[in-house]
């Protein structure tokens, strides 16, 4: 088995850029993964909110032995999510660690396996887990385009939080200025009804929030609604091209 040359390694940024999801370029990594090590299977655990799922695989061996080690809450590639280093298992057969994980592994072909991490530390934690049918089966091999491959995965996950962070950011920010335009067409209503201030418009509506326990903008959509019978409208603030 080997891992691969150093043209390998070139060609994998670029093999990677050509996916348009992040789903499709973890499969990429783990396809790739599987030609560069030679071996059965590879699976690629990602872990969020404490529950850890295999979210792309290569190889028929993968999900089944990825599963196992989820359901005894144990295993080297749980244990490469959880450390943020490389976990080698030599040979399943004389593994003691994990439980009955080895025996399981060995009992469905597979002698050796190789977990990497990826994102290590953060909340979308994994790790790339190589099975291989041969003992010993990373000994020496050069690891250093797979340690590349999870590398990638790492800053792929990370781009795609922060995508993830930034929309669910923008979401909120529409619907506190959307909450906003609503009070503040419920303070004109309210001012042309007590000719009053819209400091004291403000203070009519907080007090009716807290009197009748339910929230500013619920209490401003009803009282616009009562008289225009229909709920009030806002621009949409969200970037048009």
């Amino acid at each position: 088995m080997s891992a691969g040359d150093a043209h390998d390694g070139n060609r994998i940024p670029q093999l990677l850029l050509r996916t348009d999801s992040l789903e499709g370029f973890l499969q990429a990594l783990a396809d790739t993964a599987l030609e560069l090590a030679r071996c059965e299977g590879v699976g690629l655990t990602l872990e969020r909110h404490g529950r850890p799922a295999t979210v792309v695989s290569s190889g028929p061996p993968a999900p089944k032995l990825d599963e196992k080690q989820y359901g005894q809450d144990d295993g080297p590639c749980l244990q490469s999510l959880r450390t943020g280093q490389e976990v080698a298992v030599r040979d399943m057969r004389e593994e003691s660690r994990w439980g009955d994980y080895p025996a399981y592994a060995a009992s469905h072909g597979i002698r050796s396996s190789l977990s990497l991490p990826i994102a290590p530390r953060t909340h979308t934690a994994g790790a790339l887990n190589l099975y291989a049918e041969s003992p010993a089966a990373f000994e020496g091999a050069d690891l250093s385009a797979l340690r590349d491959l999870a590398s990638q995965a790492t800053g792929g996950i990370a781009l795609a939080q922060r995508i993830a962070d930034a929309e669910e950011f923008a979401e909120q920010l529409q619907n506190a200025m959307h909450s906003r335009g609503v009070i503040d067409q419920a303070i004109g209503v309210v001012i042309g009804r007590n000719r009053c201030s819209a400091e004291e418009a403000f203070k009519i509506l907080r007090s009716a929030s807290q009197h009748r326990n339910i929230k500013m903008r619920d209490l401003c959509t009803e009282l616009i609604t009562s008289l225009g019978g229909r709920p009030p409208t806002t621009p949409d603030l969200r970037h048009r091209p």
